[in-house]
Formats: C-alpha cells, structure tokens, sequence
C-alpha cells in the first residue's frame, strides 16, 4: 500500500507505520514524564492496545470513548482504535459527571478508556448507561488495570490494519453549541492528513527536527494536531505532559525539553508574560539562553490574540507568535498569518488547500472591509453532526462550512476579528455557552434571571460576565457575588464561571421577552 494510497488507506499506518518504513523507528516520537517513546516503542504500544480491545470485543466502527490525560496511553489508544477500524471519540477532561453521562450515551460507546484521576467523576453518574460494557482504567505508571492489563500483556505486538479508506470515519470530536447539547463531528480517516499537509507543512514548514509542545490538550482538536498528527506526519517529537498548562510549568517545559514549536492560546500568553514580568521585568538578552531561545515559532488560536499582546510578546523574547483560527468542524488552522509576514491583531490569510468567503445575511458575497459572516471549504471538513440532522444542514451547507464567525478582510487580502454572530464565547480558547451558564446561575435561589455575555479582561481577551436580577435587591453584595461565582464553578467546568458579576434592577428583553444581550453589551461598552 502506498502512503497516501486513496483506496486503501488506514491513518495508523499513514501516521506510524510510515515512519518505521522511513526509517525512523529508533528515534524519539513523544516525550513525557515517566519516559521517552521511539517511533518503534509506539508502533508496539498502538498494536497490542488494538489486539488487546479486539480481544475485548471491540468491532469495526464501534466508538471508544477516551477520557484521557495527555499521557503515552493516549496515543496507543487513540491510534490503536483506528488501527482497527474502530473510532476514538476523544472527550474532554474538565468536564461534569452529567456532561460525562450524555457523551457515553450519545457516542454509544461499548468501551470507555479513563485516567485513574478521572474515575471519581465516572462514578458519579447517576443516569443510565444503557451502551456502556467495559470501563479500562489507566494509572500512571502501571499502564491499564487488571484486566485489560493481562489482555494487553498477551497480546501480539504485530497487527494488520483495517481495511479501510480515506472516507471512513476515523474519528469523533465534540463541538460545543449556542444552544443544545454538544455535538459529535464526525471525521474521516484522511482528515488529519489533509491539516498536516496544509497547514503543518504549508505555514509552519514542519520537518522531522522539530519539537513541539502545546498548551490546548490532545482531545481539542488545536491539541490532537499539535501534539498528535503534526509531528507523527513529519517525523518529529512530541512533548506531553498530564498536568494543567500553567505558566510556570510552560517555562519549566520549555527550558527542559527545548521545543522548536509552541502552541499556546492569547489567555496563557497574558498568564506567561505576566508570570515574567514579575520575576524580572527586563526582557532576556535576545543572545543568551532564555526560556524561549529554543523556539522558531509561536503560534496561537482558539480566541482573537489582541495586538498588545503580539507586541509585549515580541518585544521580550524576539519571536512571532502567528495568530490564526481553525474549528471542531474543519479540525484545525484554515486561516492563519505566516511566519514573517505576522499582521497584528488580523487573522492571517487562508491556509493553502482551504477556500475562504464572508456573506451577508442574505447570502450575498460583501466586499472587502465589510463584515460577513465566514464560510470555509477544505478537505478536512467534518462529515456531519451526529443524530443533529437540521444542525447539518445549516451548518455544513454544500462543501462549504458555515463558522458563525464574523470577520471583513481588507485590501490585502487579510482577515479581521468581529466576533460571533451567535453569542457563543471563546474562554481560554474553549467554547461557552452563555446559556448554560445562565441556566445554571438562575438556579441559585437569591436569583430571579440573569444574562450572560462577553467582557474584556485587562489583557483584552474575553471573560463571562454575569447580570443577575434578584429576588432581594438588598442582598446585592459582594459575598453574594462571589457565591454565586463559586456556585457556577461547583456545577460546571470551571473555566464556565463568570468572572464578574453585576447587580441589576432588571434586563433588557424584546417584546416576545428575549433577552437582548447586545444591549448589555452595549452598557458594557459605555461604562
């Protein structure tokens, strides 16, 4: 089989297999903590894990959930699943029991793979899991828990991959929504090919002597390329690591491991610069060994990256950081600046392979300085939502797929930032839903109704805001705000809590009683 053979072609083989071929079998694929993993030591991980979940079962096109932390595991399972035809469904693991409850039942997973840290969350759940058969736990260390473990120890280290095809489904991932529950986008086998291919390769000129390390985790689909596909397709090195990406963890990383590559979002950009500046404020001499002299590039997305924080970025460590923007459904970058021709505060110009529109609400095509809403086209672009038929359709319309995102594109053929036109919020780079917040903050009982919407935090990224009506105005403190915040934070993923929160008399509404966020924001704007 060839590697890119259209008729025959099983991501497993393209993204390890092909690089034992090539010759790189004893280098070094990932870094973590316990170890390093020579491209030869995954290909062994990936096959036993795939003769061990047959062994278990596991069946072409059955869904196997992965609630894990970004660990060696992680990939032996994730490309051991694909290796037989099977489809990883990579969940995130800042999540709720009850979040963890629809997933399982949603993807209908027979098989759930999940961190030992992790498990006390599964436990929790009080629903039903109908599809649900067995429960893999991974610790740290030991590898999978009896008896997975003993299926793992027994099994071959060799194993034939599916007969599949670029158009068979590879893999899922879960796309948050303004309204309703996630969604499951549902890629194929070759997607991953195609991002690696144009936008690792095409803008960020990836080879096989780069190192990346990436803040965004392996089951966002910023992480899944950064430290997955991108440097399995050239070759390269991967460091991971399990714990949250703090600053000082991120300097620790960077100063030990010497990547090449650094993917970060703007939020932990304003964190690191700040965590910086307060152990010494002068910039590194640009010629010594700093904590970046490693690094040939910088790359962000998930939220607009504000051009303030291009420029404080650049000034002390002398690199770019080369803003672009990329969604569940396209699964990575289709517009991204280019090294050494950075536009701050823009959003770059389209990746190669990737077709770019902006149209009004009338599906007319603006001109360029007007504000249209985004439509993408490209090979990576999602099959479909699963079980959310009308979603389909209005989002993925023909080969074109519409973000929701509002930008104009000036003269030179680069794209600007205007928002959503939903009110959906980037947070860290992770999707909000206002609405679940709210729904959450109105079941406090000092709250009668509140409205959620986006507000810039000193570095200019954006934060929930809360407006909360109450019951008794005269309970309007402090101490309540802070309850209320701390409420949020012991229901949902806690990046969802609002980080402020403001008393009102009541909310703008519509006639038929809507709230009208944009007026709040305008109130916002005029404070």
């Amino acid at each position: 089989m060839s590697d890119l053979d259209i008729q025959n072609f099983n991501a497993a083989d393209y993204f390890i297999d092909r690089n034992v071929r090539q010759g790189r079998g004893h280098k070094t694929a990932i870094i973590s903590p316990g170890r390093n993993y020579t491209y030869n030591d995954l290909q062994k991980m990936v096959n036993k894990t795939a003769n061990a979940l047959v062994d278990l079962g596991v069946r072409i096109e059955d869904r196997i959930a992965l609630l894990l932390l970004d660990t060696p595991e992680f990939y032996a399972c994730y490309w051991g699943a694909i290796r037989i035809g099977a489809v990883p469904v990579p969940c995130n693991t800042m999540m709720t029991s009850e979040d963890y409850h629809y997933f399982m039942n949603d993807t209908r997973a027979k098989v759930l793979i999940c961190s030992a840290p992790i498990v006390p969350m599964i436990y929790e759940i009080t629903g039903d899991l109908p599809y649900l058969r067995d429960l893999v736990v991974i610790e740290e260390g030991e590898g999978a828990k009896i008896p997975f473990r003993q299926k793992y120890r027994r099994a071959p280290s060799t194993c034939k991959s599916a007969a599949t095809t670029r158009d068979d489904v590879g893999f899922w991932l879960y796309s948050s929504g303004s309204t309703g529950s996630p969604k499951g986008t549902i890629h194929s086998q070759y997607d991953m090919v195609v991002c690696s291919e144009n936008y690792a390769k095409g803008v960020l000129g990836m080879n096989e002597n780069d190192i990346t390390l990436s803040a965004a985790r392996l089951f966002f689909a910023y992480g899944l390329g950064n430290s997955n596909a991108f440097p399995l397709a050239v070759g390269g090195t991967a460091v991971i690591y399990p714990e949250r990406p703090t600053p000082s963890l991120m300097y620790d990383l960077l100063v030990k491991h010497r990547p090449t590559l650094f993917f970060g979002v703007p939020t932990l950009y304003a964190a690191m610069l700040d965590h910086a500046e307060k152990q010494d404020s002068k910039p590194p001499d640009p010629n010594s060994d700093h904590e970046l002299s490693s690094v040939r590039l910088c790359i962000s997305a998930g939220e607009a990256l504000p051009t303030d924080l291009y420029h404080r970025w650049k000034a002390r460590y002398g690199i770019e950081i080369v803003d672009g923007i990329g969604s569940t459904e396209m699964a990575h970058i289709f517009l991204s600046n280019r090294p050494g021709e950075v536009r701050p505060g823009s959003t770059g110009k389209p990746v190669p392979g990737y077709e770019i529109k902006l149209l009004d609400d009338d599906g007319v095509a603006v001109s360029p300085g007007e504000i249209g809403t985004l439509h993408v086209k490209g090979d990576s672009a999602a099959q479909l939502y699963w079980r959310k038929r009308d979603k389909t359709r209005s989002t993925m319309v023909g080969e074109w797929i519409n973000t929701g995102d509002k930008f104009h594109k000036d003269e030179d053929g680069y794209y600007w930032c205007h928002g959503r036109g939903d009110d959906m919020l980037k947070v860290g780079g992770i999707w909000v839903s206002p609405i679940e917040v709210e729904r959450c903050i109105s079941e406090h009982p000092a709250v009668v109704e509140c409205a959620v919407v986006g507000h810039e935090d000193k570095e200019g990224l954006i934060k929930p805001k809360a407006f909360v009506v109450l019951s008794d105005r005269s309970t309007a403190k402090d101490d309540l705000a802070e309850e209320l915040k701390a409420y949020v934070r012991e229901r949902l993923a806690k990046y969802k809590y609002p980080r402020w929160v403001q008393f009102v008399d009541d909310l703008p509404k519509n006639p038929n009683g809507k709230i009208v966020r944009f007026r709040l924001r305008e109130l916002e704007e005029n404070q």
